[in-house]
């Protein structure tokens, strides 16, 4: 398939850049433009067209993966490899301006002379403007394609990241609202968009741990958020000018860097590579884009148990580790003042240990396929490292702090891409990005919730009751991901078991 704007410099990556993802390539099987093995019902999520009118015959459509045009080929573009690395950069940037104030809690009120309350809206306002936003979003990504989203997703993002440099004064509170604000909408189109990379631009034995590296950009940049913000804005409650000198250098920095990386995107982004990684992308891309319904899709997916079970699990556990994160530097100073360096410390542990966790977990998925397994193990792990945090935050030793909250870090944020993965085997063919992004939403939707319950215990009754209210809720995640029905219908595909009523084990 011939990628859009390809001109000479397709022909250049078809000579030079792709590489073939098999050394032989088995014939597809039943292929009649529906989800394979569904010939008659919709339940793939796009209906025939009206009247009875097939929309490739399984003869024609077979001919067109196995003789037209090169169709089945499959190559893998070396591209993938930047585009991935710039969207990770991107991505980055955008959480680490999402903590970036929660971190310094204390340091930020004082400056802005506001509540705590305020200041951790300035990280729940992500998860509000998410809500409303995703299906405007996520029908973009399905209509308009991946690389008008990824300018949008990188062009907000470096928006209010100069926003933020005009709210360098105490009185400034709403400015700096409103600044991350925008980054929030950026967030809208960053966060659906690993799971669409990965399997529009790698083979299947590479797919999860792509999504993973994309999964753990977002997870670096709130490492980097946990560790770099009190470093460079020490708190100088008597000396409110050089606070403000400091704020600047961290706020003119993030907003050089989030420029360059949107001028990055523009020239790395395309739409899709030139042939298909996988025979599930060349399935899909043999279906006539004029038969899609996004409503369609939407409902399609809310039919779909397995989704709807993974969809409030998801929540769960994310929602959780959003608020365990805002949380974090209020939930440390309560037991150990004056540590504001080391509770960001803390954090970097954390998130550190979840991007190792994340990328394990994406490398056994690739290996394994054992989606459903692998997710209620990592969910059980979460629930047991959240209750030893819980339980050890007050001993009085920061060293077992940072101890647990890696163990803690490790299967909490290693949970993301697996979450990610798993919708889009039991949904396929459904757009990636409406799976991911309907999870995301979850998880923001949640993620408010626990934020404002758990802020008001930790005020009222200390850390350890905030932390207890999440474990409650976790074990409800466990009892849910239990019953999700492992269906891999895109592991099928690639596996050329077309009927997709055969389960994979």
């Amino acid at each position: 398939m011939v990628e859009d704007g390809g001109g000479g410099e397709e022909e250049e990556e078809a000579a030079e850049g792709e590489m073939p993802a098999t050394a032989a390539v088995p014939a597809l099987q039943r292929c009649n433009g529906f989800l394979p093995g569904k010939e008659a019902e919709d339940g793939g999520g796009r209906e025939a067209p009206a009247g009875g009118e097939e929309r490739a015959a399984p003869a024609e459509a077979e001919a067109m993966l196995a003789a037209g045009g090169g169709r089945l080929e499959t190559r893998l573009s070396r591209r993938r490899l930047v585009v991935l690395a710039v969207f990770s950069g991107y991505s980055l940037v955008n959480a680490f301006q999402w903590i970036q104030y929660s971190i310094l809690s204390n340091v930020f009120a004082g400056f802005y002379g506001v509540s705590f309350t305020q200041i951790d809206w300035l990280s729940m306002v992500y998860m509000v403007a998410y809500v409303p936003l995703i299906l405007p979003a996520t029908w973009l990504l399905d209509t308009r394609g991946l690389r008008l989203t990824a300018l949008l997703g990188a062009g907000l993002n470096g928006l209010g990241a100069w926003l933020k440099c005009a709210s360098l004064a105490p009185n400034r509170y709403p400015v700096t609202l409103a600044a991350q604000a925008v980054c929030a909408v950026a967030q809208v189109f960053i966060l659906g968009l690993p799971s669409r990379i990965a399997s529009v631009w790698f083979g299947p034995t590479e797919v999860s741990t792509a999504c993973a590296v994309a999964v753990l950009g977002n997870q670096l940049g709130t490492a980097i958020g946990f560790l770099l913000p009190p470093v460079l804005v020490p708190n100088t409650p008597n000396d409110l000018d050089l606070m403000a000198h400091n704020i600047s250098i961290m706020f003119y920095g993030t907003a050089v860097v989030s420029t360059l990386l949107f001028f990055l995107t523009g020239v790395v982004f395309k739409e899709k590579p030139k042939y298909p990684p996988s025979h599930s992308q060349a399935v899909l891309q043999t279906l006539p884009p004029e038969d899609y319904s996004y409503k369609q899709s939407i409902i399609n997916l809310f039919k779909n148990i397995p989704f709807v079970l993974l969809l409030i699990s998801y929540g769960i556990m994310t929602g959780a580790f959003y608020s365990v994160s805002t949380l974090l530097n209020q939930m440390i100073v309560t037991h150990y003042e004056g540590e504001e360096v080391n509770a960001g410390r803390i954090g970097l542990t954390l998130v550190v240990a979840g991007m190792v966790g994340s990328i394990i977990c994406g490398l056994w998925l690739d290996y394994t396929k054992t989606y459903k397994q692998t997710t209620l193990i990592v969910y059980i792990l979460s629930f047991i490292g959240l209750l030893v945090f819980t339980f050890t935050l007050d001993l009085g030793y920061l060293t077992v702090v940072f101890v647990t909250g890696g163990v803690l870090g490790f299967f909490m944020t290693g949970y993301l891409p697996l979450g990610f993965e798993f919708a889009v085997e039991i949904t396929y063919p459904e757009s990636e990005g409406t799976s991911s992004g309907l999870l995301n939403a979850s998880a923001q939707i949640f993620g408010i919730v626990f934020t404002l319950v758990q802020g008001k215990l930790t005020t009222d009754y200390g850390p350890r009751a905030g932390n207890l209210f999440l474990c409650a809720w976790i074990f409800v995640g466990i009892i849910l991901t239990a019953l999700i029905k492992s269906d891999l219908r895109r592991h099928n595909v690639n596996s050329g078991i077309m009927n997709l009523d055969v389960k994979a084990v």
